[in-house]
């Protein structure tokens, strides 16, 4: 439940479902709101972040203390919305300072109605949630707040994300097309669980038309398109549910189409060669995760927004339905799984974001490996 009543002062309370409570002021739209408390490490980017739909039912904390300073243009949403369910800061900018900025962060917030928070100790939280783990959250917002013991309640009746089935509430419900830019080399079928804007546009550069298609799509909208390859985004919620994905997924690997998958798109290609998922205790989230890619030794500072992981065997070669696979990625911070590849054909996924919207640039050569794939395919 939110408004988007201007109040930017008002009182404000955070509650966690362990009962551990902040108090601040309202930022950006008046009211209460509820979902799972992350935090994000990055510095910049909070705009892209804000509009990924992976966040969808996710109360953001950021790391970073001031927010805000570069405010909101209209260049870099990664989508049409902000999906964050709320929004949490420590200094906000009271004034934004770019070239760019049309407005501020604050007014973006309230204009979409989307309750934060700000004024508390972030740091405080963030610890918190590292030693506890993601969890439930409510925003408390306004002139009249219920007592503790009713936010409380209300908190821990709010739906956990564990089992929660979101990327259809995320992606498109009609299919479009993005085109190549310049010559058109490669069609690719891209299955939308959340995709961010900048991922089409990585793949338009490099000569590709982009049909993406809903998270609904079957086999056959898949390969109506007649594609070369095939693509599945990131996206929000357990990939246990994801049953439709997975077996559009073992489609794709049966007919040997080359496929790559980002994020949930892991997720995805690891359910359908097998292996199972799990819950990290607070996931990644930021544009500063190191991360290994075995097949080089290369270590790459990627962007992360992820709190499932793929539980895969980190050093051996699995034999799975659709031939040896292993684990081409690793986090060097946790050794949580971050890609996985097929030996027998043309298939691999990263867990991370390698569309580099708002950075960085290291994993911008995995688009040119699904090209690499598809050439190979073709010749």
């Amino acid at each position: 439940m939110t408004t988007s009543t201007r109040g930017a002062k008002a009182p404000a309370v955070l509650v966690l479902e362990d009962g551990r409570t902040f108090h601040g002021r309202a930022y950006g739209a008046v009211g209460v709101t509820f979902g799972e408390a992350v935090f994000s490490t990055g510095m910049t980017g909070y705009q892209e972040t804000l509009t990924d739909p992976s966040y969808h039912r996710q109360v953001v904390v950021m790391t970073a203390p001031h927010v805000g300073n570069t405010g909101v243009n209209d260049e870099d949403p990664e989508s049409q919305r902000i999906w964050v369910a709320g929004y949490v800061v420590r200094d906000p900018a009271r004034v934004p300072s770019n070239w760019r900025a049309k407005r501020s962060l604050d007014e973006e917030l309230r204009t979409q109605g989307v309750v934060g928070i700000s004024g508390i100790d972030t740091r405080a939280l963030t610890r918190h949630l590292r030693e506890r783990g993601a969890m439930r959250v409510g925003i408390f917002s306004g002139n009249a707040l219920p007592d503790a013991g009713t936010m409380l309640a209300e908190v821990r009746q709010a739906p956990e994300m564990q089992g929660a089935d979101l990327s259809a509430e995320v992606a498109t419900k009609e299919t479009y097309v993005v085109p190549a830019i310049g010559e058109k080399k490669f069609t690719v079928a891209a299955v939308d669980l959340g995709i961010k804007g900048m991922t089409p546009h990585r793949m338009a550069e490099r000569g590709i038309e982009v049909h993406v298609l809903p998270a609904t799509a079957t086999a056959e909208d898949v390969y109506a398109v007649a594609p070369d390859g095939v693509f599945f985004s990131n996206g929000p919620g357990d990939p246990s549910t994801a049953d439709g994905p997975v077996a559009v997924m073992k489609a794709v690997l049966e007919r040997k189409t080359p496929l790559f998958g980002i994020c949930f798109g892991n997720q995805i290609l690891g359910r359908a060669l097998g292996f199972g998922t799990y819950k990290l205790k607070y996931g990644h989230r930021g544009i500063n995760q190191p991360v290994q890619d075995r097949t080089t030794g290369k270590v790459e500072v990627t962007a992360h927004n992820h709190g499932f992981a793929v539980d895969a065997p980190l050093d051996k070669v699995s034999e799975t339905p659709f031939g040896r696979a292993e684990v081409s990625h690793v986090c060097l911070n946790d050794n949580v799984v971050e890609g996985l590849q097929l030996l027998d054909q043309p298939a691999f996924s990263v867990q991370y974001h390698p569309e580099a919207a708002a950075g960085p640039h290291d994993a911008a050569y995995l688009f040119d490996r699904f090209v690499q794939l598809m050439e190979g395919q073709r010749a």
